[in-house]
């Protein structure tokens, strides 16, 4: 049986994935792109919803406990992550063909959608993701008792399970794989889930940007 503690950092990650879901019903039922537009609004409300109901559940979001050095080091762990996500997309390091989400009507950026869109992925994903993948599955995975395992003491075997299943969670599994390997060293190095948020941020934010800026809406 799951704990209440296993449930708070479950179920936000799981209504993201309900949503995702949803979204290709209705695709497939006929409901054209333009029509669910705002659908992602939904999604992150949705998220947010559910990260405050369990907030008090937490413990390991109550107070920043990042010095200005590891700080500093997320957020370039954070670039280099950007950069490595925009550059590892040949076809044997993708799974099909994402359909993106392009915020553009006749041509003009919708930029309501797409504050949305950065803020959703650089605040909400971030935590929501973390909370799952770093903080309740890596550990999990070496003891039901997730919160006694220090984040330095987990093992290979946890490590490689949930890169991997990370990456595949993405289109671009390979650059996922990597990215939850540079999330994991910063979670273990700093003893602190707010690392691997910040540096989750920093790439969902600038990818963000260098979407809008470039017009490669397949990498949302």
């Amino acid at each position: 049986m799951l704990s209440r503690a296993a449930w708070a950092r479950i179920l936000p990650f799981l209504t993201y994935m309900l949503f995702i879901g949803i979204a290709d019903v209705l695709g497939r039922l006929g409901f054209s792109a333009a029509e669910l537009r705002w659908l992602y609004a939904v999604k992150v409300g949705a998220v947010v919803l559910v990260l405050a109901y369990f907030w008090r559940e937490y413990s390991e979001l109550a107070s920043w406990r990042l010095p200005a050095r590891a700080a500093l080091t997320a957020v370039v762990v954070g670039v280099i992550v950007l950069v490595l996500w925009v550059n590892l997309g040949a076809g044997w390091m993708t799974i099909g063909t994402p359909a993106g989400f392009d915020p553009t009507t006749a041509g003009l950026i919708d930029w309501p959608l797409v504050a949305v869109r950065i803020a959703g992925a650089a605040l909400v994903v971030p935590v929501m993701e973390e909370l799952f993948w770093r903080s309740f599955l890596m550990r999990w995975i070496d003891a039901s008792d997730f919160q006694s395992v220090e984040p330095s003491q987990v093992s290979a075997r946890s490590v490689i399970i949930t890169s991997v299943l990370f990456g595949f969670e993405h289109n671009l599994w390979l650059a996922g794989i990597v990215a939850g390997l540079a999330y994991i060293a910063l979670f273990m190095r700093h003893r602190t889930i707010w690392s691997p948020i910040l540096a989750h941020a920093v790439t969902n934010g600038l990818l963000g940007v260098w979407v809008v800026y470039t017009g490669s809406w397949s990498y949302w």
